[in-house]
């Protein structure tokens, strides 16, 4: 790991009308041409991600869109790309020209209001126009040399607005370890592990255990019996792959907690509770009914993989039944969320919180449970309670839904 990861980044979308100057803007912030700015209109196709610094924040990802009044030939394209961006925004820094505001930034100030997206706005060309309202940030960004004095008033509304759980973010592993004592990490390494390093939950989870003054010992599944027999003391917690849950289940004794790495992200990126509610719903599938898979990630499936052959045959024999199961990946998410019966969230490493708690809420109005990755194999694997148990909060969820 040499860079924080997008998804441990503050989201921050600049949204805005064509030529209202987001992306010139965005290059004052940044110091450097990250977008190119032109005075025709359109000229930013799709959403431009740009990651740095901005202390005393942290790590952040600016996100430029395309203007939201594109009337160009792509123009409905571009807007449905942008829109999306809603979906994985923590704040919203809102372009005006001048202090102008029309249809457009109030159709942006309603979704955001109703997605509980904090908004900045941003008066900009402030050499056209006499801007004299204190409460916004008045810029003209096209005068690189005020850069110093506006990076210090957008860093204060950002501090003023941003949210809690990114400030103070639900905890990973921390709380399951006392400091001092051990967490065993039963990592696989197999076809789909990356070649000579870790992948982000295994790495995030040992850092996490390094923050909180704890120990990690990691082995491969066939070692762990072994180490758990040579230690001097019980482990806090283990925790493992979620394929290797029901071996790591069986090599446990009952008085140690244990999880999965799965499990873990799905408390730290979305709602543990709900998830556990949308485990119970695969008892309930029926012959021809649809599940949706959806792999934030896109990557080349290899053979066995996990979200496209794994869970599919799991689920198939857990329940007894055929189904028809979709597969989307990346940021693609379907529109016909109500024909599903279930839907499948991958661990989300890869996303922000907000994106996966925007997918929680579509697959709610939609009436469509929803869980995720490791809390569907452990259900398939008859493990479930026992690897919800640290949790009992979401175990009574469970157990209730």
């Amino acid at each position: 790991m040499q860079k924080t990861p997008k998804s441990l980044r503050l989201h921050i979308a600049l949204f805005g009308r064509t030529n209202v100057g987001k992306s010139s803007f965005l290059n004052l912030v940044a110091g450097q041409d990250v977008s190119i700015v032109s005075e025709q209109a359109g000229t930013t196709t799709d959403v431009v991600e740009k990651p740095m610094e901005l202390l005393p924040i942290g790590p952040v990802v600016f996100l430029d869109t395309a203007g939201i009044d594109d009337t160009t030939a792509l123009g409905e394209k571009r807007i449905d790309r942008t829109e999306r961006v809603f979906d994985r925004a923590d704040v919203i820094l809102l372009l005006h020209e001048g202090s102008e505001s029309t249809e457009f930034e109030q159709r942006v100030e309603a979704k955001a209001a109703e997605k509980k997206i904090p908004v900045v706005k941003v008066f900009n060309k402030s050499d056209l126009y006499d801007v004299s309202d204190p409460s916004v940030l008045s810029v003209n960004s096209a005068d690189m040399g005020s850069r110093d004095k506006v990076l210090a008033a957008l860093k204060a509304e950002l501090l003023r607005v941003c949210p809690d759980e990114f400030i103070a973010p639900p905890p990973l592993m921390g709380d399951l370890v006392k400091p001092g004592g051990l967490a065993m990490l039963i990592v696989p390494i197999d076809l789909q592990a990356p070649k000579g390093r870790l992948i982000l939950p295994q790495v995030q989870t040992i850092r996490d255990a390094l923050d909180n003054d704890a120990a990690s010992l990691i082995c491969k599944e066939r070692e762990y019996a072994h180490m758990l027999s040579i230690l001097n003391q019980k482990p806090d917690v283990a925790i493992c792959d979620s394929q290797m849950v029901l071996k790591m289940v069986a090599d446990t004794p009952p008085e140690i907690p244990c999880t999965t790495f799965s499990i873990l992200f799905a408390r730290l990126k979305g709602d543990l509770r709900k998830f556990a509610m949308g485990a119970a719903a695969i008892d309930k599938l029926e012959p021809g009914d649809k599940v949706l898979i959806a792999e934030s990630c896109s990557h080349h499936a290899l053979e066995d993989d996990i979200g496209r052959v794994k869970i599919p045959r799991w689920l198939r024999q857990y329940v007894g039944v055929d189904l028809e199961i979709d597969v989307y990946a990346g940021r693609d998410f379907p529109d016909n969320l109500s024909e599903y019966k279930l839907a499948v969230q991958c661990g989300g490493c890869m996303q922000n919180r907000r994106e996966v708690l925007s997918r929680i809420e579509k697959c709610e109005s939609a009436g469509v449970p929803i869980t995720n990755y490791g809390l569907c194999i452990s259900q398939t694997q008859g493990v479930l309670k026992r690897v919800l148990s640290p949790f009992p909060a979401a175990l009574d969820a469970y157990e209730n839904a």
